[in-house]
């Protein structure tokens, strides 16, 4: 599945060098605002050393690790849902990505200059997510508008679609995004063509000096404020992440060490970027590849084989599964089977993060 995070916040916070160290595509990062005028797309890996285990068996020719694309958009500033700055280009490229990855300047520098002239992630947070809301408003009540006409006629579902719709118009006039809101599956159904901007999850990237990489006064404060609505936070330092994917693979370590880092931020950021869309990830495995894919919670063994192609879905009879675990144990899929833990699933099978499948189909 093509899965997509925006990386949004307001000028000079870091976005572009954050998104120059994920994908070395190496965008323009000036000390101005909107260097970025057009979404830059780049594609990141998920790291997991699951991918490494298996191929320590399995010995295929390639190793494919599972993907997020990340979108750098253009800053946001104060007014920006009345169209301020970049605001409407902002606001139709933010809509259509699945996550939101809001950048927070957590550092202090004179050569830098703040939009707002301060330094304050709270309030950085507040303006972003103040015209987030008054931008969904603008939509949501358009959209009231036009389903209240319709519901004249008596049809129940527009008339449901018009008393869910003046839910989520009532919920964001309280100056509270989409997602503070339980919604029951069916209203989120309703709602799930309107593309509402406070509707997608967020994780908070604290972007901190070198020294602040164990955190200061500005990430408590993010942190306070993430944990009100269950949002996640990462800190991360985005010119010492460019540093390290500058560097070649042999000195990495080192530099990582002087950090006190056991391993790129980046890292951090892809898994957690991955968890807060809710998927989970099952692998295959053979001579040609040994390959991650992904998977939302929940979804079912035929869903699984569906996203290798729809004929496997189509076709789908049965999955043989095993765990890595078991594989590293016993040395073989052959020992697998003999020993009883490759197990043969059905249609009903709810896929397991971690799963090893294969998968039989008849189309």
């Amino acid at each position: 599945m093509a899965l997509q995070a925006g990386i949004v916040g307001l000028p000079n916070v870091g976005k572009s060098t954050l998104f120059n160290a994920l994908t070395a595509a190496g965008v323009e990062a000036a000390n101005y605002p909107f260097a970025t005028i057009e979404p830059n797309v780049g594609v990141i890996a998920v790291p997991d050393p699951r991918l490494d285990e298996l191929q320590s068996v399995i010995q295929a020719k390639e190793v494919i690790p599972t993907t997020v694309e990340i979108v750098d958009i253009a800053g946001l500033v104060r007014g920006a849902s009345e169209g301020e700055g970049l605001g409407n280009q902002f606001l139709g490229h933010i809509r259509s990505v699945d996550a939101v990855l809001e950048v927070v300047r957590c550092f202090e520098d004179d050569d830098v200059t703040h939009v707002d002239g301060t330094i304050d992630p709270i309030r950085d947070i507040e303006t972003i997510e103040t015209e987030l809301i008054l931008a969904d408003l603008q939509v949501a009540e358009r959209r009231l508008e036009r389903l209240e006409r319709q519901a004249r006629a008596g049809e129940k579902a527009v008339m449901f679609d018009r008393d869910v719709t003046e839910k989520l118009v009532d919920v964001l006039a309280e100056g509270r995004p989409m997602r503070s809101e339980a919604w029951s599956k069916e209203e989120r159904e309703s709602l799930k063509d309107v593309q509402m901007v406070t509707g997608h999850p967020v994780l908070f990237v604290c972007n901190v000096d070198e020294g602040g990489l164990g955190g200061n006064e500005y990430v408590d404060a993010v942190r306070a404020r993430a944990a009100e609505d269950g949002s996640g936070v990462v800190v991360i330092c985005a010119s010492a992440e460019s540093d390290i994917a500058e560097l070649p693979e042999e000195d990495r370590a080192d530099f990582l060490a002087e950090l006190g880092l056991e391993e790129p931020g980046l890292h951090v950021l892809a898994r957690e970027t991955y968890e807060l869309l809710g998927l989970r990830t099952f692998f295959t495995a053979g001579p040609k590849e040994v390959r991650a894919w992904t998977v939302h919670a929940g979804e079912t063994a035929p869903q699984a084989a569906g996203e290798i192609h729809s004929d496997f879905e189509r076709g789908f009879i049965r999955a043989e599964v095993y765990r890595i675990p078991d594989l590293l144990d016993l040395g073989s899929e052959a020992a697998l089977k003999a020993a009883g833990k490759l197990r043969v699933e059905g249609k009903s099978y709810i896929v397991e993060d971690g799963d090893v499948m294969h998968f039989l189909f008849n189309v």
